[in-house]
């Protein structure tokens, strides 16, 4: 029988999900190309700032020309997903994102580096994560075998944190001893890594039905769409991330001018400070599985959201001195928060979904939750601007801490735990609004 959120399946050994080779390269090459990543996450803005000068609203569109293809094309690349093998895909996105990676410290040292560059750049690694992203919440499912599913999220959820702890330091360090531009070259050799342990992997992906592959695109895009809609359960936790994610963006478009102008920081002390959000996310990854099953994933995740987005508003209060330790206080709080929501969410929807839609509800979930990251990045930048850089971080951060109030009016209120299958796939329908816990 398969196992609830509330109480993972287990693998029967100590060592759990890293008894399985598999899993191990796939965590492994997602831990050293999230490691790079991280870094580029300052290294780029940093780059605008240092190197070319710009201001504040040209950092919030540089954010968000990284996230506007979960826009433009998020929806058919769900389609596209469900009818393609994943690893080839994966593999394929890697190596886009080291060639694209590595043209900006190739027109730096060549004295051509200019911000328009930086935006394609930014782009196209925007659009290798959109389909890299997508394919890989499926490929877990695969890899796993639909099995420890919430235990295999914590571990890759666990050390995306610890590298996001991580990279923000080095980036700063490497930035300080090196320029910013020497950070890329790091990130592209990190998915360099990623596509040989891709690449490595044994496991044989199950085959579709040939009716899926007859289905024209633009239905299985609206199947997608319809089935995310009237889902009781996926609508609001859409809705809740596109809000929230919107939010985050806003106060973290800025606030790295904000800490350089307004605060008077260098970029050493900037990157460990930016640390501060994946210490919590690492300490949110140790404590999902066992808060889940202590208090439930509905119950769980609603009440730590409850409790955690508030601490949000310490971070405007940051000054020089003692006052950065609001800011790292504020970041790990908000930190811990998120990384549960994503275990839990993401963990939820990969047992969840019919397997023949998984790629086309993510990538549906997915782009409505990252369609307002641009808007948030805009929105950020444009206010740092106009009302000043710690003005906009009240706005932002006064945006993420009420955000829990959305998940309070879903049906997860009533529940301790989070439906494992979708009615459909148990034969038996379920009312919207059914109140009744998982089994």
């Amino acid at each position: 029988m398969t196992p609830t959120h509330g109480q993972p399946r287990r693998t029967g050994t100590r060592w759990g999900v890293f008894a399985q080779r598999d899993f191990r390269l796939l965590w492994a090459g997602e831990t050293v190309s999230a490691l790079g990543s991280s870094i580029t996450v300052v290294a780029l803005p940093l780059i605008a700032v240092v190197e070319l000068d710009a201001s504040s609203t040209s950092v919030g569109l540089l954010s968000a020309a990284v996230w506007l293809p979960w826009l433009l094309v998020g929806l058919p690349v769900g389609a596209w997903v469900d009818r393609m093998r994943k690893k080839p895909l994966l593999i394929a996105c890697d190596l886009l994102s080291v060639a694209a990676l590595l043209s900006v410290p190739v027109a730096a040292w060549l004295n051509a580096l200019t911000f328009q560059h930086m935006v394609v750049v930014a782009l196209l690694c925007g659009t290798s994560a959109v389909w890299f992203n997508t394919a890989y919440h499926a490929y877990i499912r695969i890899v796993l075998d639909g099995r420890d599913l919430l235990e295999g999220n914590a571990k890759l959820q666990g050390s995306e944190a610890s590298t996001r702890a991580a990279g923000p330091g080095a980036a700063g360090m490497l930035a300080q001893a090196f320029g910013a531009v020497t950070a890329l070259v790091v990130d592209a050799f990190t998915f360099l890594v990623s596509a040989v342990c891709l690449w490595r992997i044994r496991v044989v992906e199950p085959k579709f039905a040939p009716e899926h592959e007859q289905v024209s695109l633009r239905r299985q895009i609206a199947e997608g769409l319809r089935f995310l809609a009237r889902d009781t359960y996926l609508r609001w936790m859409v809705t809740w991330g596109a809000v929230l994610n919107m939010a985050l963006m806003g106060y973290q478009a800025v606030q790295v001018v904000f800490l350089v102008r307004t605060v008077g920081l260098n970029p050493a002390v900037i990157g460990l400070l930016l640390t501060s959000g994946s210490v919590g996310g690492i300490l949110g990854a140790l404590i999902a599985t066992r808060f889940s099953r202590r208090f439930g994933t509905a119950r769980g995740l609603l009440v730590l959201q409850a409790v955690t987005s508030p601490f949000a508003l310490l971070m405007p209060m940051t000054t020089a001195g003692p006052g950065v330790l609001l800011f790292v206080s504020g970041a790990v709080v908000v930190g811990i928060g998120v990384s549960v929501a994503n275990i839990v969410v993401g963990s939820f929807r990969q047992t969840y979904c019919p397997p023949h839609m998984l790629g086309r509800v993510v990538a549906t979930a997915m782009m409505i939750n990252h369609s307002t990251i641009p808007l948030g990045s805009l929105i950020g930048g444009v206010l740092g601007d106009t009302v000043g850089y710690r003005s906009a971080m009240w706005i932002m951060t006064g945006l993420v801490a009420p955000c829990w109030l959305i998940l309070a009016v879903s049906p997860m209120r009533h529940q301790q735990d989070l439906p494992q299958t979708h009615a459909a796939e148990k034969g038996t329908p379920r009312a919207e609004g059914d109140r009744r816990g998982a089994s």
